[in-house]
């Protein structure tokens, strides 16, 4: 019998390969067409792979039998990536990710918690509004560019997570 269960942890070294692949397949998912073409072109393969051995630190894996099934990275207040492998959307893999995003937030001190979504990415945005955040409208996200930041038109969605434990 296979455990389907999803287990979260943080992540280590050797589970860099998996995020970034995930990460890679995820963000082309919800990006491509919905982001200047600049990012797109910056978004390399190589790209994903270094980002991902370096945020390590930053990261939680959610794991399906033993797999890296989706992953989390959380920074101070921001919510910055949240991305499932297509095979476990709609699992309960990316909830499990977003309430323990929620925890963190509120272990580091703080009562409200945010995040950044493209415009066209429908799918999150629902997802996140199900869940409890606020869409507080359109801003200037600035995305990590080779040649410095990039600015993307995004939503800054909220949540105050004073009740998360």
């Amino acid at each position: 019998m296979v455990d389907d269960a999803v287990a979260l942890r943080p992540a280590r070294p050797e589970d860099a390969p998996a995020i970034a692949d995930i990460w890679r397949r995820g963000w082309r998912d919800a990006h491509l067409g919905n982001v200047p073409d600049e990012l797109v072109a910056a978004r390399t393969d190589v790209s994903f792979d270094v980002r991902a051995a370096e945020r390590t630190a930053d990261t939680v894996v959610a794991t399906v039998g033993g797999a890296v099934a989706g992953f989390v990275m959380v920074v101070g207040d921001e919510v910055e990536q949240v991305y499932v492998a297509a095979g476990h959307r709609g699992s309960g893999v990316a909830a499990a990710l977003l309430a323990e995003a929620e925890r963190l937030v509120r272990a580091g001190g703080h009562e409200r918690a945010w995040l950044a979504v493209v415009g066209g990415n429908t799918r999150a945005r629902r997802f996140y509004e199900r869940g409890g955040w606020v869409d507080e409208g359109p801003f200037d996200h600035a995305a990590e560019g080779p040649a410095g930041p990039i600015r993307i038109p995004a939503h800054r969605y909220v949540k105050h997570v004073h009740d998360v434990t």
